[in-house]
């Protein structure tokens, strides 16, 4: 697979990370209602976007990277479960909760990339075993600090291939 030039050069415990949709103004809004103004049939609208544009993954296991319980507990639900709930539907494979959040971590939206790998550093562990080859989800995927974060923990506890997909990503312009 062929890395895009913001993970060029980088040491990264996925094999790829795929995204349906560029992270612009538009999408920030769509997103933005989903996670902050609780419209959770967005995550249905969300998979079939996803699974539309990028096809079923390989791997039979899909995860999530779980959510800081306190923004749970307000928002009332995690969006990357959702999204990960609806494509297992489309995509006719199960979900696992392989992974979970052993610590909080304040909100990466402002943060810097080192700032942001700093910031979920040991936030997760594994519940149980990983199988071989599993598909991380989330929602957007910036940096990808967390889903390296993520993916690392999975590849300890087993998995010989974990790969990304996300809604949304961010496109950094060099």
């Amino acid at each position: 697979m062929r890395r895009c030039a913001e993970c060029a050069g980088r040491r990264l415990a996925f094999a790829g990370a795929r995204a349906a949709v560029e992270y612009d103004a538009p999408v920030r809004r769509i997103v933005a209602a989903w996670k902050e103004r609780g419209l959770r049939r967005l995550a249905a609208w969300a998979a079939t976007v996803v699974a539309g544009e990028l096809g079923r993954p390989r791997a039979e296991v899909l995860t999530f990277v779980p959510a800081d319980s306190d923004r749970r507990l307000r928002r009332g639900h995690h969006p990357a479960e959702q999204l990960a709930r609806e494509l297992a539907g489309v995509w006719d494979c199960r979900v696992e909760p392989l992974l979970v959040r052993v610590r909080g971590s304040p909100r990466q939206r402002e943060l810097t990339r080192v700032e942001r790998r700093r910031n979920v550093a040991r936030a997760f562990q594994v519940a149980g075993p990983s199988p071989r080859s599993v598909t991380l989800v989330d929602d957007v995927y910036t940096t990808g600090a967390t889903a390296n974060a993520a993916a690392s923990v999975l590849r300890n506890a087993g998995a010989r291939e974990v790969e990304v997909v996300t809604f949304a990503r961010t496109i950094r312009i060099r």
